[in-house]
């Protein structure tokens, strides 16, 4: 791109997207094109009096500060119609004219399986969130997410887990990561895949910018997967918008009792296809992953993996009694009748071998199969 100046001023320009390109006659104005139209054509446009002015009086500060990022390396901008961008995203109604990609663009258009949830999931969720995005990533999908503390990092490293892709779409520009927690996360993101977001430089993770990021989440990706959420949750916007886009929700149920779970229950009586295992993931999209990517996907297998060595009778016990749910020492002795200094020394080993965690107040819960975090 020689100059990249045209696009980053329509990259700043609020409230402009690719459904706002197409005139009453149902012609289409080439982007760039909006440059020279008059006032009266922005107006029937649909544009209102700020995204006039952004775009005849241009913010050269803000220009040259998106210029300054663009001359890093593995930086550049992905434009509407041009072959990095990708299909799937330029299908939704409110597709982005310019994104921001800090490295490999063309990962945008590989499969994409999105994976979101809570900010503050269980140790279970997280597991699960992990080893689901590990095994779709072994597999062949991308995984796609937010980068935000919770579910969402859990995704993301999972995926690295896995060897395969992952795709982190911001809230705010590139020229900042947030959360700053996930600052190492995100460099290990685009070793692995891109960073994304279709905001300038300078603009802040201001809340209003989560809903406009989670369209493209949902819309780089052929369906989404939601781990655990509560019920006025982020992830459920994710998983509305995909819904609106015509992709696939899934949505792994949890207990009744866990507040966490309300929010995926929501979305299986909604119609969102109730997941156990990954292979209810490719049941469902197999047929469209193989059109994609012919044979990536065909020895995809259940993401559940071997447990490891059968356990002594007490400690299989001790197990069934805990289940995926935290208890504590106390409840466990009267599940299993067991004494409680065995319980406790039961409980070490087990943590030791990896087969339960530790949680606050002295609670424990049992592990996912397979390798943690």
């Amino acid at each position: 791109m020689d100059d990249p100046r045209p696009w980053l001023t329509l990259a700043r320009t609020p409230g402009l997207h690719a459904g706002l390109l197409r005139r009453q006659d149902g012609t289409e104005v080439p982007p760039l094109a909006l440059l020279r139209e008059a006032r009266a054509g922005l107006s029937a446009l649909g544009l209102g009096d700020a995204a006039i002015e952004a775009l005849r009086n241009p913010d050269a500060e803000g220009l040259a500060g998106d210029e300054r990022w663009l001359a890093g390396p593995g930086r550049q901008l992905v434009t509407w119609g041009s072959p990095d961008y990708p299909a799937l995203l330029a299908s939704i109604s409110d597709a982005p004219l310019v994104l921001f990609v800090e490295g490999a663009a063309g990962s945008l258009s590989l499969p994409q399986l999105a994976i979101v949830g809570s900010r503050n999931p269980t140790h279970i969720g997280r597991d699960t969130a992990t080893q689901f995005a590990r095994h779709l990533a072994a597999a062949g999908l991308t995984v796609t997410s937010g980068l935000a503390l919770g579910i969402d990092a859990a995704a993301h490293r999972g995926a690295l887990l896995g060897g395969g892709r992952t795709i982190a779409v911001l809230g705010c520009g590139l020229d900042r990561i947030y959360p700053r927690e996930n600052t190492d996360l995100a460099r290990q993101v685009v070793a692995g895949g891109a960073l994304v977001s279709d905001l300038p430089t300078g603009v802040p993770p201001l809340k209003q910018n989560f809903p406009r990021r989670n369209r493209i989440i949902s819309g780089l990706s052929v369906g989404t997967l939601v781990v655990e959420a509560a019920l006025h949750s982020g992830s459920l916007i994710t998983a509305r918008l995909a819904a609106e886009q015509g992709r696939e929700v899934f949505a792994i149920p949890g207990s009744i009792h866990s507040p966490l779970s309300r929010g995926c229950h929501r979305l299986i009586r909604q119609g969102a296809r109730l997941v156990e295992s990954a292979d209810d993931i490719f049941g469902e999209l197999g047929a469209l992953l193989e059109s994609l990517v012919p044979g990536s996907f065909a020895e995809a297998t259940d993401a559940q993996e071997d447990s490891g060595p059968t356990l002594d009778k007490e400690y299989e016990i001790l197990l069934d009694a805990l289940g995926f749910e935290p208890a504590g020492v106390d409840a466990l002795v009267a599940r299993t009748g067991l004494k409680a200094d065995a319980v406790a020394s039961m409980l070490l080993i087990l943590e030791l071998e990896g087969r339960i965690a530790q949680q606050p107040g002295g609670l424990f819960c049992r592990r996912l199969p397979g390798k943690q975090e």
